[in-house]
């Protein structure tokens, strides 16, 4: 079975997540969507949350499993048995970034391939980042992600 890990913290998941979803089940048997634990961020949602709005997103899609873990995403890889890492690229900063991640996780998990999908186009500009700051600030989110967020976190 070919199983590809799509990882990420995902806070919040985006259009361009989803269509990189969508992509990854016409390559792979399996894509476990797995949000983790970065210890350098502070999350703006709640992961338990995020795991529930993105597992309904994909409710009628089996192949496709979402999952959290901590630590190494190449531990993980190992656990769950995927040999491939699915990531999204929306420009050459990406690229630059999830390359030498991409030889980090090879370097520990000999057996993990990353496999890259350029962005559509028409989802390029959208980051978690500004996505979360509209939505702190009150603005209109719902073009950007495949789920209605829940009401803002206090600030």
């Amino acid at each position: 079975m070919r199983i590809a890990l799509f990882p990420g913290s995902f806070d919040p998941f985006t259009n361009g997540h989803l269509d990189v979803v969508r992509r990854g089940v016409e390559l792979f048997d399996q894509v476990i969507v797995a949000i983790g634990n970065n210890s350098s961020k502070q999350r703006y949602l709640p992961v338990e949350q995020m795991q529930e709005l993105i597992a309904e997103v994909f409710r009628e899609e089996p192949r496709v499993l979402v999952r959290t873990y901590k630590g190494l995403t190449a531990d993980f890889a190992r656990h769950t048995g995927a040999r491939f890492l699915l990531r999204g690229l929306r420009n050459t900063t990406d690229f630059e970034y999830e390359n030498t991640i991409a030889q980090a996780n090879r370097h520990l998990n000999p057996d993990l391939e990353t496999v890259f999908l350029i962005t559509s186009p028409t989802l390029a500009a959208i980051s978690s980042t500004i996505i979360r700051e509209i939505h702190r600030f009150g603005g209109n989110v719902d073009d950007f992600v495949p789920f209605a967020l829940p009401p803002r976190p206090e600030q």
